[in-house]
């Protein structure tokens, strides 16, 4: 059986979402990256964690993940009413039309929710 997750990220947090990147990379140790379907929503301020001059601390460690499989979606309703164009975001990032429609979907294939 194929694990499947989504962690979403809501708030402009650095920590949380190091969190969820510590999440992410630690069930990866314990899950290959081809038994997995991991997925990282982020909406709401939390879409600022993603623009490319301030994640420089953490770039790294989402292109890795990227490279590893997960899916990195940026809520495009949130970077409107930010003022943030999706060429800011860093290059592994996704935009979705809506976060949260994009988490029920997710859950609704099976995804694991996990709020960090």
């Amino acid at each position: 059986m194929k694990t499947k997750v989504v962690f979403h990220i809501d708030w402009d947090n650095k920590e949380a979402l190091i969190m969820a990147l510590n999440n992410v990379e630690n069930l990866l140790k314990e899950v290959s990256a081809e038994e997995a379907t991991i997925y990282l929503v982020a909406n709401g301020v939390a879409v600022k964690l993603f623009q490319r001059e301030r994640a420089t601390e953490y770039a790294p460690r989402i292109q890795n993940l990227s490279g590893d499989g997960v899916h990195f979606l940026v809520c495009n309703n949130s970077l409107n009413n930010l003022g943030i164009k999706g060429e800011e975001l860093l290059g592994p990032c996704q935009v979705v039309p809506a976060g949260i429609v994009e988490l029920i979907r997710l859950q609704a294939k099976g995804c694991a929710y996990i709020k960090p």
